[in-house]
């Protein structure tokens, strides 16, 4: 099972404050954990909403609006992409994980779709695009 973990992002990372050398030190050896068991698959931290943009849709419109985002806790300063064995395992991994902001800060598991999900909406046409996107991104 594949999960999307969400850094949440808080009034300081949305102020671009820097984590301290301690916590990068802590973060790069929870990282290092997380690829020696074959769980991390990638993983970033995201630059504040203020250097992001959005393009909402309506219809066949599109407008673009720059950040940043008011919403702080709505928004994501970082995620990984793991492969675990179920949500449990996921959450277990979440829990060793060094607080990675300064004060308060939350982290959200979500799984990801995988292809058998869409076992019986997917044409036979729609799967080989699919599986061709797939060969050229798999890297």
């Amino acid at each position: 099972m594949r999960v999307i973990v969400f850094v949440k992002a808080t009034a300081d990372s949305e102020a671009s404050i820097m984590p301290s050398t301690e916590l990068l030190e802590q973060m790069g050896k929870y990282n290092e954990e997380l690829v020696d068991a074959g769980i991390m698959l990638s993983g970033d931290g995201l630059k504040p909403s203020s250097a992001a943009k959005r393009v909402a849709f309506d219809g066949a419109s599109r407008m673009v609006v720059d950040g940043p985002f008011a919403e702080t806790k709505e928004l994501v300063s970082g995620y990984w992409i793991w492969e675990v064995r179920d949500m449990d395992e996921a959450v277990a991994w979440v829990k060793r994980c060094p607080n990675p902001m300064m004060g308060k800060s939350e982290i959200e598991i979500r799984p990801v779709f995988e292809m058998s999900d869409f076992a019986n909406e997917m044409s036979p046409e729609a799967e080989e695009i699919h599986n061709r996107v797939r060969d050229k991104t798999a890297g």
